[in-house]
């Protein structure tokens, strides 16, 4: 049993790095194609892969949570663009609740050190009060993620230096993040449809 325990342990850790040296690939290949900061790119790279398309757009949602170059609405629009409003919905659903997952444990295991390097001071600055309020955070979060007004990416990460519990923090993004996504999604289909309607 302990040997098995080990062979999976060694797998796992293989998958580890392997799965982050492909990532790290892949990320400096979209900065140096200005995937990540020009959504006309990131539509033309994206047309460029066919059916492969709805994984590598969902590799750049769990991407662009984790290392928040862009603002996620950018990305979110460019998924309902590409494949429409109820794909596209679910595509940025996927790679945004998976790369909100990711970063907490990334939070919990780098600290505020890391998100003081990923963020403005600014920022940090005025949401840095919330920490000291206990469970009182737990509800501001759970409105603030459920509203598409708040800078949620920061959010997620400062969530993973509070002692919100792991499945607490989980629901709050898997039942309340599809507001969000919804808002940007067909709020934008809405917005394009009007701006046909006045040219």
């Amino acid at each position: 049993m302990e040997k098995k325990n080990n062979s999976l342990r060694i797998i796992m850790n293989i998958s580890t790095i392997v799965g982050t040296v492909l990532l790290c690939i892949f990320f400096y290949y979209a900065l140096k194609a200005e995937i990540f900061t020009s959504e006309e790119k990131m539509q033309m790279f994206l047309d460029g892969y066919g059916i492969w398309a709805p994984i590598i757009f969902v590799i750049i949602q769990i991407v662009q949570v984790i290392i928040p170059l862009i603002p996620g609405g950018v990305s979110q629009g460019v998924g309902v663009l590409v494949f429409g409003p109820v794909m596209g919905f679910v595509y940025n659903y996927v790679g945004i609740v998976i790369g909100s997952i990711i970063v907490f444990f990334i939070a919990r295991k780098y600290g505020m050190p890391l998100i003081q390097k990923l963020f403005k001071k600014q920022l940090i600055d005025r949401y840095i009060g919330w920490l000291n309020k206990g469970k009182k955070y737990e509800k501001f979060f759970a409105v603030a993620i459920l509203l598409p007004v708040a800078p949620d990416d920061f959010l997620c990460y400062l969530a993973g230096v509070t002692d919100i519990d792991v499945k607490k923090y989980i629901a709050i993004i898997v039942f309340l993040k599809p507001f969000t996504i919804l808002a940007y999604s067909f709020g934008l289909v809405f917005i394009s449809k009007m701006l046909l309607k006045i040219a």
